[in-house]
């Protein structure tokens, strides 16, 4: 299966049905506000390394979470109830994006957060639909993920944890503060164990797609800056 080349001169995909066995669609392009949008409505996700052109990503199986599904283990359900983290959304959108990258470069793994990505991702912010979650532990940031939330499907990106459990509090407080605001979905894009674990699934990419195509036109109550209680 051939990859398509992409220019700047239009940010239309090709079918996602034409991606390679990996999950290929795509290279170039670039990472504009409209480009990405249309990426995510459509089930598509940039993923490269430092040095390499823009790579397109629309994986088939497709990991996801339905909130109703979350699994939240005794250990992790007891931390929360001690409250040894403070919650908050959109507080700290750059700086949450920057130590998802800084925690995996120590860890000697390679990151998609490039400066390129990073200015792509706030500028998603400023428009309202990049989301950050972090988890503070006597006032410093901690922990922490973000993502895309475009209508009632949050497409999450990349977490990292300084301190046990933080990153793990910090998910199980947006899956469960913005189901209560009418989200539908958690894209998990690719399979990994961590995620399982919660209670993430693979669905096939045609059906993904389907439920995409209606819930990315649906929208749920307006997430404010600061904490983010759970019941």
């Amino acid at each position: 299966m051939p990859v398509f080349l992409l220019d700047t001169s239009s940010v239309e995909f090709p079918p996602v049905e034409l991606a390679r066995a990996d999950g290929l669609l795509a290279v170039g392009g670039d990472l504009r506000a409209e480009r990405l949008l249309r990426a995510y409505k459509h089930g598509i996700f940039p993923w490269y390394n430092e040095g390499e052109p823009i790579l397109w990503w629309s994986p088939d199986p497709r990991l996801v979470l339905f909130p109703s599904k979350l699994h939240v283990s005794r250990r992790l359900a007891r931390v929360i109830r001690q409250r040894r983290f403070d919650v908050t959304c959109n507080l700290e959108f750059r700086k949450v994006m920057e130590l998802c990258g800084l925690v995996r470069k120590e860890r000697g793994e390679g990151t998609w957060i490039n400066p390129q990505m990073l200015d792509a991702y706030c500028r998603l912010h400023d428009l309202g639909y990049g989301i950050s979650v972090e988890s503070w532990y006597q006032g410093e940031l901690v922990g922490g993920l973000y993502g895309i939330l475009f209508g009632s499907v949050f497409f999450g990106e990349s977490m990292f944890a300084i301190k046990k459990e933080a990153s793990k509090v910090a998910f199980v407080h947006m899956v469960k503060a913005f189901c209560q605001r009418g989200l539908r979905l958690v894209d998990c894009q690719v399979e990994t164990g961590h995620l399982k674990r919660f209670g993430a699934q693979l669905i096939p990419r045609s059906l993904f797609n389907q439920l995409l195509d209606k819930w990315t036109r649906e929208s749920i109550r307006k997430v404010s800056p600061g904490p983010l209680p759970i019941d």
